[in-house]
């Protein structure tokens, strides 16, 4: 039994430790889907990133349901702006499998005269792993509504 007690501390330690580590690894893979969408478009990441039960959800629209809808949705949507965002915290469950981002996010895009405008809100993204250990999100939303950088 003794030697269980000494073991306890160190077990929790590692865990700590690997707890930073996959966090980390997280808010890099949000960061990287950021980067993504401003370099190739948000159609690009969003495809390159949803889990196949990933899941959209759009103020004023029912959610988006699928790898399938959400790559349709997309495909379909306007993509005459850039969308760019960054984590501003992270959490991931014990398993290390699933976990969440949330943060600040940008929109950039021309009114109808051309003029260039911005908007600023929040997000959330829930993440699982899939079955290669990559992180993909399974339910990502967001919130306008914040005033614009100055």
């Amino acid at each position: 039994m003794i030697k269980y007690l000494i073991l306890l501390p160190s077990i929790i330690c590692m865990n700590i430790l690997a707890q930073g580590s996959n966090t980390d690894a997280l808010i890099k893979a949000d960061i990287e889907f950021s980067n993504l969408s401003r370099e190739k478009g948000v159609k690009e990441a969003f495809i390159a990133y949803t889990a196949e039960n990933g899941v959209l959800l759009r103020p004023f629209m029912m959610p988006v349901v699928g790898y399938d809808a959400v790559k349709k949705f997309m495909e379909d949507g306007d993509s005459n702006f850039q969308l760019t965002w960054e984590p501003l915290y992270a959490d991931i469950s014990t398993s290390g499998e699933m976990g969440y981002t949330y943060g600040l996010y940008t929109a950039v895009f021309k009114d109808e005269k051309g003029v260039e405008k911005s908007s600023r809100g929040t997000y959330v993204s829930i993440w699982k792993k899939d079955k290669h250990g990559n992180w993909k999100f399974v339910l990502d939303t967001g919130n306008p509504g914040l005033e614009p950088k100055k």
